[in-house]
C-alpha cells in the first residue's frame, strides 16, 4: 500500500472535531525582559578574520571573487578579471591566493578561509594529492601564503553557503568594467 500526503484540512477537521477538554492560553510572561542581547562570541576570536572565494569561468569570461569579513562583521569584498583562459580549478586557486595576498596586505594575522572547492581545501590542507601539473605550482604559491599569518584555517563549504563570494564572481562576469 502507498503512503498518501496527508492534507492539511484532514488535520484541521481531526483538531476541531476532538477539542483538548484542559485548555490553557500559553504564559507570554518574559521574567528576563531586561536582557536586550546575549553575546556569545568566543573568547580570543575578537581578532579572528574570515575569508569567502570563488572562481567563474564560463563563455563570458573568466572571474574570481573573494570577500573579507572582519571581527566587527565589516565586509571587504574583491572581484577580478582573469587575463587568461583557465580551468574552474585555476580560477579557483587564483581566487583563494588573491584574497590571501589581500589579507596580507591588510596586516590580518589570524583568518578562517571558507571556499567551496573541495579540491583546493583538501589540497591545502594536505589531505588530497595534487595531480595536475597546472595546479602544482598554486599549491605551493598557497603554502608559501599560508606561512605568512599566525592562525589559520581552511573549511569546505557547499555552494548554498558559499553564495556571497560565488555571487560576486558571477557578478564580476555579468559587469563591463573598463581597463583604467
Amino acid at each position: 500500500m502507498t503512503r498518501k500526503a496527508v492534507k492539511g484540512s484532514v488535520i484541521a477537521d481531526l483538531l476541531a472535531e476532538n477539542p483538548i477538554q484542559d485548555y490553557e492560553a500559553l504564559d507570554f510572561e518574559f521574567p528576563d525582559e531586561h536582557i536586550n542581547e546575549v553575546d556569545c562570541e568566543e573568547e580570543g576570536r575578537a581578532d579572528v578574520w574570515e575569508m569567502y572565494f570563488d572562481g567563474a569561468v564560463n563563455l563570458s569570461g573568466n572571474w574570481i571573487g573573494a570577500v573579507l569579513i572582519s571581527p566587527d562583521g565589516k565586509h571587504f569584498p574583491i572581484a577580478v578579471k582573469l587575463r587568461f583562459d583557465c580551468t574552474n580549478n585555476v580560477a579557483e586557486y587564483e581566487a583563494c591566493v588573491m584574497g590571501l595576498q589581500a589579507a596580507i596586505e591588510m596586516k590580518i594575522r589570524k583568518l578562517e578561509v571558507y571556499g567551496d572547492s573541495a579540491l583546493i581545501i583538501y589540497q591545502v590542507k594536505g589531505e588530497w594529492q595534487t595531480k595536475d601539473s597546472k595546479l602544482i605550482p598554486y599549491q605551493k604559491y598557497l603554502l608559501e601564503l599560508i606561512k605568512k599569518f599566525e592562525e589559520i584555517s581552511f573549511t569546505h563549504l557547499s555552494r548554498d553557503k558559499n553564495q556571497f563570494a560565488d555571487a560576486l564572481a558571477t557578478l564580476a562576469v555579468m559587469a563591463q568594467i573598463e581597463e583604467g
